[in-house]
C-alpha cells in the first residue's frame, strides 16, 4: 500500500500512531515502527533528557523510521526541539500550539514535520509554513479534540492544500482505513487502539476498561476552558463535568485533574483516573500486537478498496 506518506517517511504501511502523553514511550513506538507503521513517542511535558533517553532506546529495538510527538505548549518545547534534531528523529508531529518557530531548524536537519490540525486554515498555515504533511484530526479521537468531525475536515483539509494528508481520529479498523482513503487521505493515524496493543505499557485495568467499552461511553470534558479532552466516562469525569456546570474556576478543575493521567496509565486507576481515549473504544474487543493490528487494518482495508468483500 504505497502512498506519498509511505514514501516521505520510508515506512511499509500508512499507518501511524498517536503521540499519546504517558502512553506513547519507546516500547510501544518501536513495536509500531517494527511492525512496518511509524511509531511515535509522546514528548508531552516530560523533562528534556527523558526524551533523548526515550528516543535511543527506541533506536536500540529498531532500526525502522519513528517520530516523536512535540507539545508546543510545554515549556520544554524549544529544548524537545532541539534533541529531536541532536539525535536524528527522522519525523516530528506537533500539537497544542503552531511549530512554524522550529520549522526551519527542523527542515534544515531533514526532519520531516507533520503537525496535527483541527481545521482548514490551519492546515493552510501549516503547508505554507513547510509542513511535509498535515494529520487532520477529527473530534472522534481521545485526548485533546478539536470541533469538527474525521469525516467532514479530512476532505476538506484535502482539497485545501497540497501536502498530504493523514487522517486521525474514530478509525480502529479497515473500514475505517478504507473511507479515510476514499476521503482524500494517504495515511491513518491511529491513537485509543494501539493503546489495547500488547507492547502497550498501559495498566491492565486501563485495557480492560476500554475492551469493555461500549459505543456511548466516552464524554468531553474541559469545553469550559477551552481545551475540550475525550475521556471514557468514570467517577472522575462525572465530577469535572459537574464542577464545570457549576461555574468552577480553571485552577479547581486542573487540582482535580492534576496527575490523572498517570493514575489512569501507570497505577491503573480507572475511577479517578483520565482514562483518555476516542469513540472507537467500543470497537476495540482485544489485545493484540501491533503486528497483528497494523497487518489486520491494512490487508482489509486493502481488500474493501479492491472491491472484494
Amino acid at each position: 500500500m504505497n502512498t506519498r506518506i509511505t514514501e516521505l517517511l520510508g515506512i511499509e504501511y500508512p499507518v501511524i500512531q498517536g503521540g499519546m502523553a504517558w502512553v506513547a514511550e519507546y516500547h510501544l513506538a518501536a513495536a509500531v515502527s517494527q511492525a512496518g507503521g511509524l511509531g511515535i513517542i509522546g514528548a508531552a511535558s516530560a523533562p528534556p533528557e527523558v526524551v533523548r533517553e526515550q528516543v535511543r532506546k527506541v533506536k536500540e529495538l529498531t532500526d525502522k523510521p519513528f517520530g516523536v510527538n512535540v507539545m508546543l505548549m510545554n515549556p520544554n518545547a524549544p529544548e524537545v526541539a532541539q534533541i529531536v534534531v541532536e539525535e536524528g528523529v527522522p519525523v516530528v508531529t506537533t500539537g497544542a500550539g503552531n511549530p512554524a518557530k522550529f520549522m526551519e531548524l527542523w527542515k534544515n536537519a531533514g526532519v520531516k514535520v507533520m503537525p496535527v490540525v483541527a481545521s482548514v486554515a490551519m492546515a493552510k498555515m501549516m503547508a505554507r509554513a513547510g509542513a511535509d504533511a498535515v494529520v487532520a484530526e477529527g473530534t472522534e479521537s481521545g485526548g485533546h479534540i478539536g470541533s469538527i468531525t474525521t469525516m467532514a475536515l479530512v476532505p476538506q483539509v484535502a482539497d485545501a492544500v497540497d501536502v498530504p494528508v493523514v487522517a486521525a481520529g474514530g478509525i480502529a479498523d479497515g473500514r475505517g482505513m478504507a473511507a479515510a482513503f476514499m476521503l482524500g487521505a494517504e495515511a491513518v493515524q491511529m491513537g485509543t487502539r494501539f493503546v489495547v496493543a500488547k507492547e502497550s505499557i498501559v495498566h491492565d485495568n486501563y485495557k480492560e476498561r476500554l475492551i469493555k467499552s461500549k459505543d456511548i461511553d466516552s464524554e468531553v470534558t474541559g469545553r469550559s476552558t477551552g481545551h475540550p479532552i475525550r475521556v471514557v466516562r468514570n467517577k472522575m469525569s462525572r465530577e469535572y463535568l459537574r464542577m464545570e456546570q457549576e461555574g468552577a474556576t480553571l485552577e479547581e478543575l486542573e487540582m482535580l485533574t492534576l496527575g490523572s493521567l498517570r493514575k489512569a496509565v501507570v497505577d491503573g486507576d480507572v475511577v479517578q483516573g483520565s482514562l483518555m481515549a476516542g469513540q472507537i473504544a467500543g470497537m476495540i474487543t482485544e489485545e493484540l500486537t501491533c503486528e497483528e493490528i497494523i497487518q489486520g487494518i491494512v490487508s482489509d482495508a486493502e481488500r474493501l478498496m479492491a472491491g472484494r468483500k
